[in-house]
């Protein structure tokens, strides 16, 4: 069963010195119009899992073909590429030849960089783990990126990578945020509003209950900041974490942001040690719980995805594997959740 907690701070906050996700998705559109991969994706009605389950209704986002890279992560870095690109007049596809932007990433970051930069003219840098494998070094290559291996993990490739930045004069552009950098993590989480509002308009009625996988925070925050400004105080917005990784958990557990140790999950898009600041101010004003799940747990919910044609990883399927492992949502609710990303081997 997932572990939950109740958010103490629900309605008020943490008051970190961080700004607040936006919620205004306004304009959001508009600048990925400018991306030619740019579409809406489905929202699916999986009544076999509602069934299965024992809720009313399960609405799902698929986010698993967001403009042709697997994930949700997208919309992040190409809006907030396309945003800076807007400032510099209309000639979009040089209109950053003079810029570098550097990140490090676990996966779909990388990807949403590279290609972004590309569509502007700019170039990408990204760092990996020695964790990552060369297959997803070559897919960021096919991008136009160029890669470099330093690290044993994300968080000492992420070091690497703004150390890059400092000497090189570079934009470090990563989808969490720290202590004086927020202003590029914050438009790159005003991305996600986009799949946010394009369910507020595909739903059928308002959701009861929101899951929202996360790691270090930013997609959770952004749909439930959105969320609250769509449907108010009503749906129950429940954040869902690896139990290696309970990094927004114990930080809403200690009232502060936390660091926190375990090992390597499955769930490895969401095997975040450290919350961004950011997703943190926010899901402490916005979300009402957070649960943790085991990886025998998202496993487990991973394959009965599958089992209904709904192919994803552990971490694409963690917030629906919280309610297969029997999160405690009721029968008569309505869930909204969302497929992150595709399969592996997609």
């Amino acid at each position: 069963m997932p572990v939950v907690l109740d958010n103490p701070f629900r309605g008020h906050g943490l008051g970190l010195d961080a700004p607040m996700p936006a919620d205004d998705p306004t304009g959001v559109a508009g600048l990925l119009a400018n991306c030619p991969a740019h579409a809406a994706t489905p929202l699916i009605d999986a009544a076999p899992l509602a069934a299965r389950t024992g809720v009313a209704s399960v609405s799902i986002k698929d986010e698993r073909n967001r403009m042709g890279l697997g994930s949700f992560k997208a919309l992040g870095a190409a809006h907030a590429i396309a945003r800076e690109a807007s400032a510099q007049g209309t000639d979009w596809p040089t209109s950053l030849g003079d810029r570098t932007y550097v990140t490090a990433s676990a996966g779909n970051h990388g990807l949403s960089v590279a290609a972004g930069a590309r569509l502007f003219g700019a170039r990408a840098v990204i760092y990996l783990a020695e964790t990552v494998p060369q297959s997803f070094a070559a897919r960021l290559k096919a991008k136009g990126a160029d890669v470099v291996y330093e690290g044993r993990n994300y968080e000492a490739s992420m070091a690497a990578a703004e150390a890059a930045a400092q000497s090189n004069g570079w934009a470090l552009l990563s989808d969490s945020s720290w202590p004086g950098y927020t202003e590029l993590p914050y438009r790159v989480m005003e991305g996600y509003l986009q799949l946010a509002a394009e369910a507020a308009g595909q739903i059928a009625k308002p959701p009861t209950h929101i899951l929202l996988q996360a790691g270090v925070g930013g997609l959770a925050a952004a749909v439930a900041a959105f969320a609250r400004r769509a449907w108010g105080r009503a749906p129950r917005i429940v954040v869902v974490e690896p139990d290696a990784a309970p990094a927004l958990q114990e930080s809403i557990r200690a009232g502060k942001v936390i660091d926190t140790e375990g090992p390597v999950s499955c769930m490895g898009r969401l095997d975040c040690k450290t919350p961004s600041m950011i997703a943190l101010n926010g899901l402490a004003r916005d979300a009402d719980a957070f649960a943790t799940i085991t990886e025998a747990e998202a496993e487990r919910g991973a394959d009965v995805l599958a089992e209904l044609g709904l192919a994803t990883t552990p971490s694409g399927g963690a917030g629906l594997a919280a309610m297969i492992a029997g999160l405690d949502l009721g029968p008569d609710a309505r869930v909204l959740a969302i497929l992150s990303e595709g399969p592996e081997d997609a």
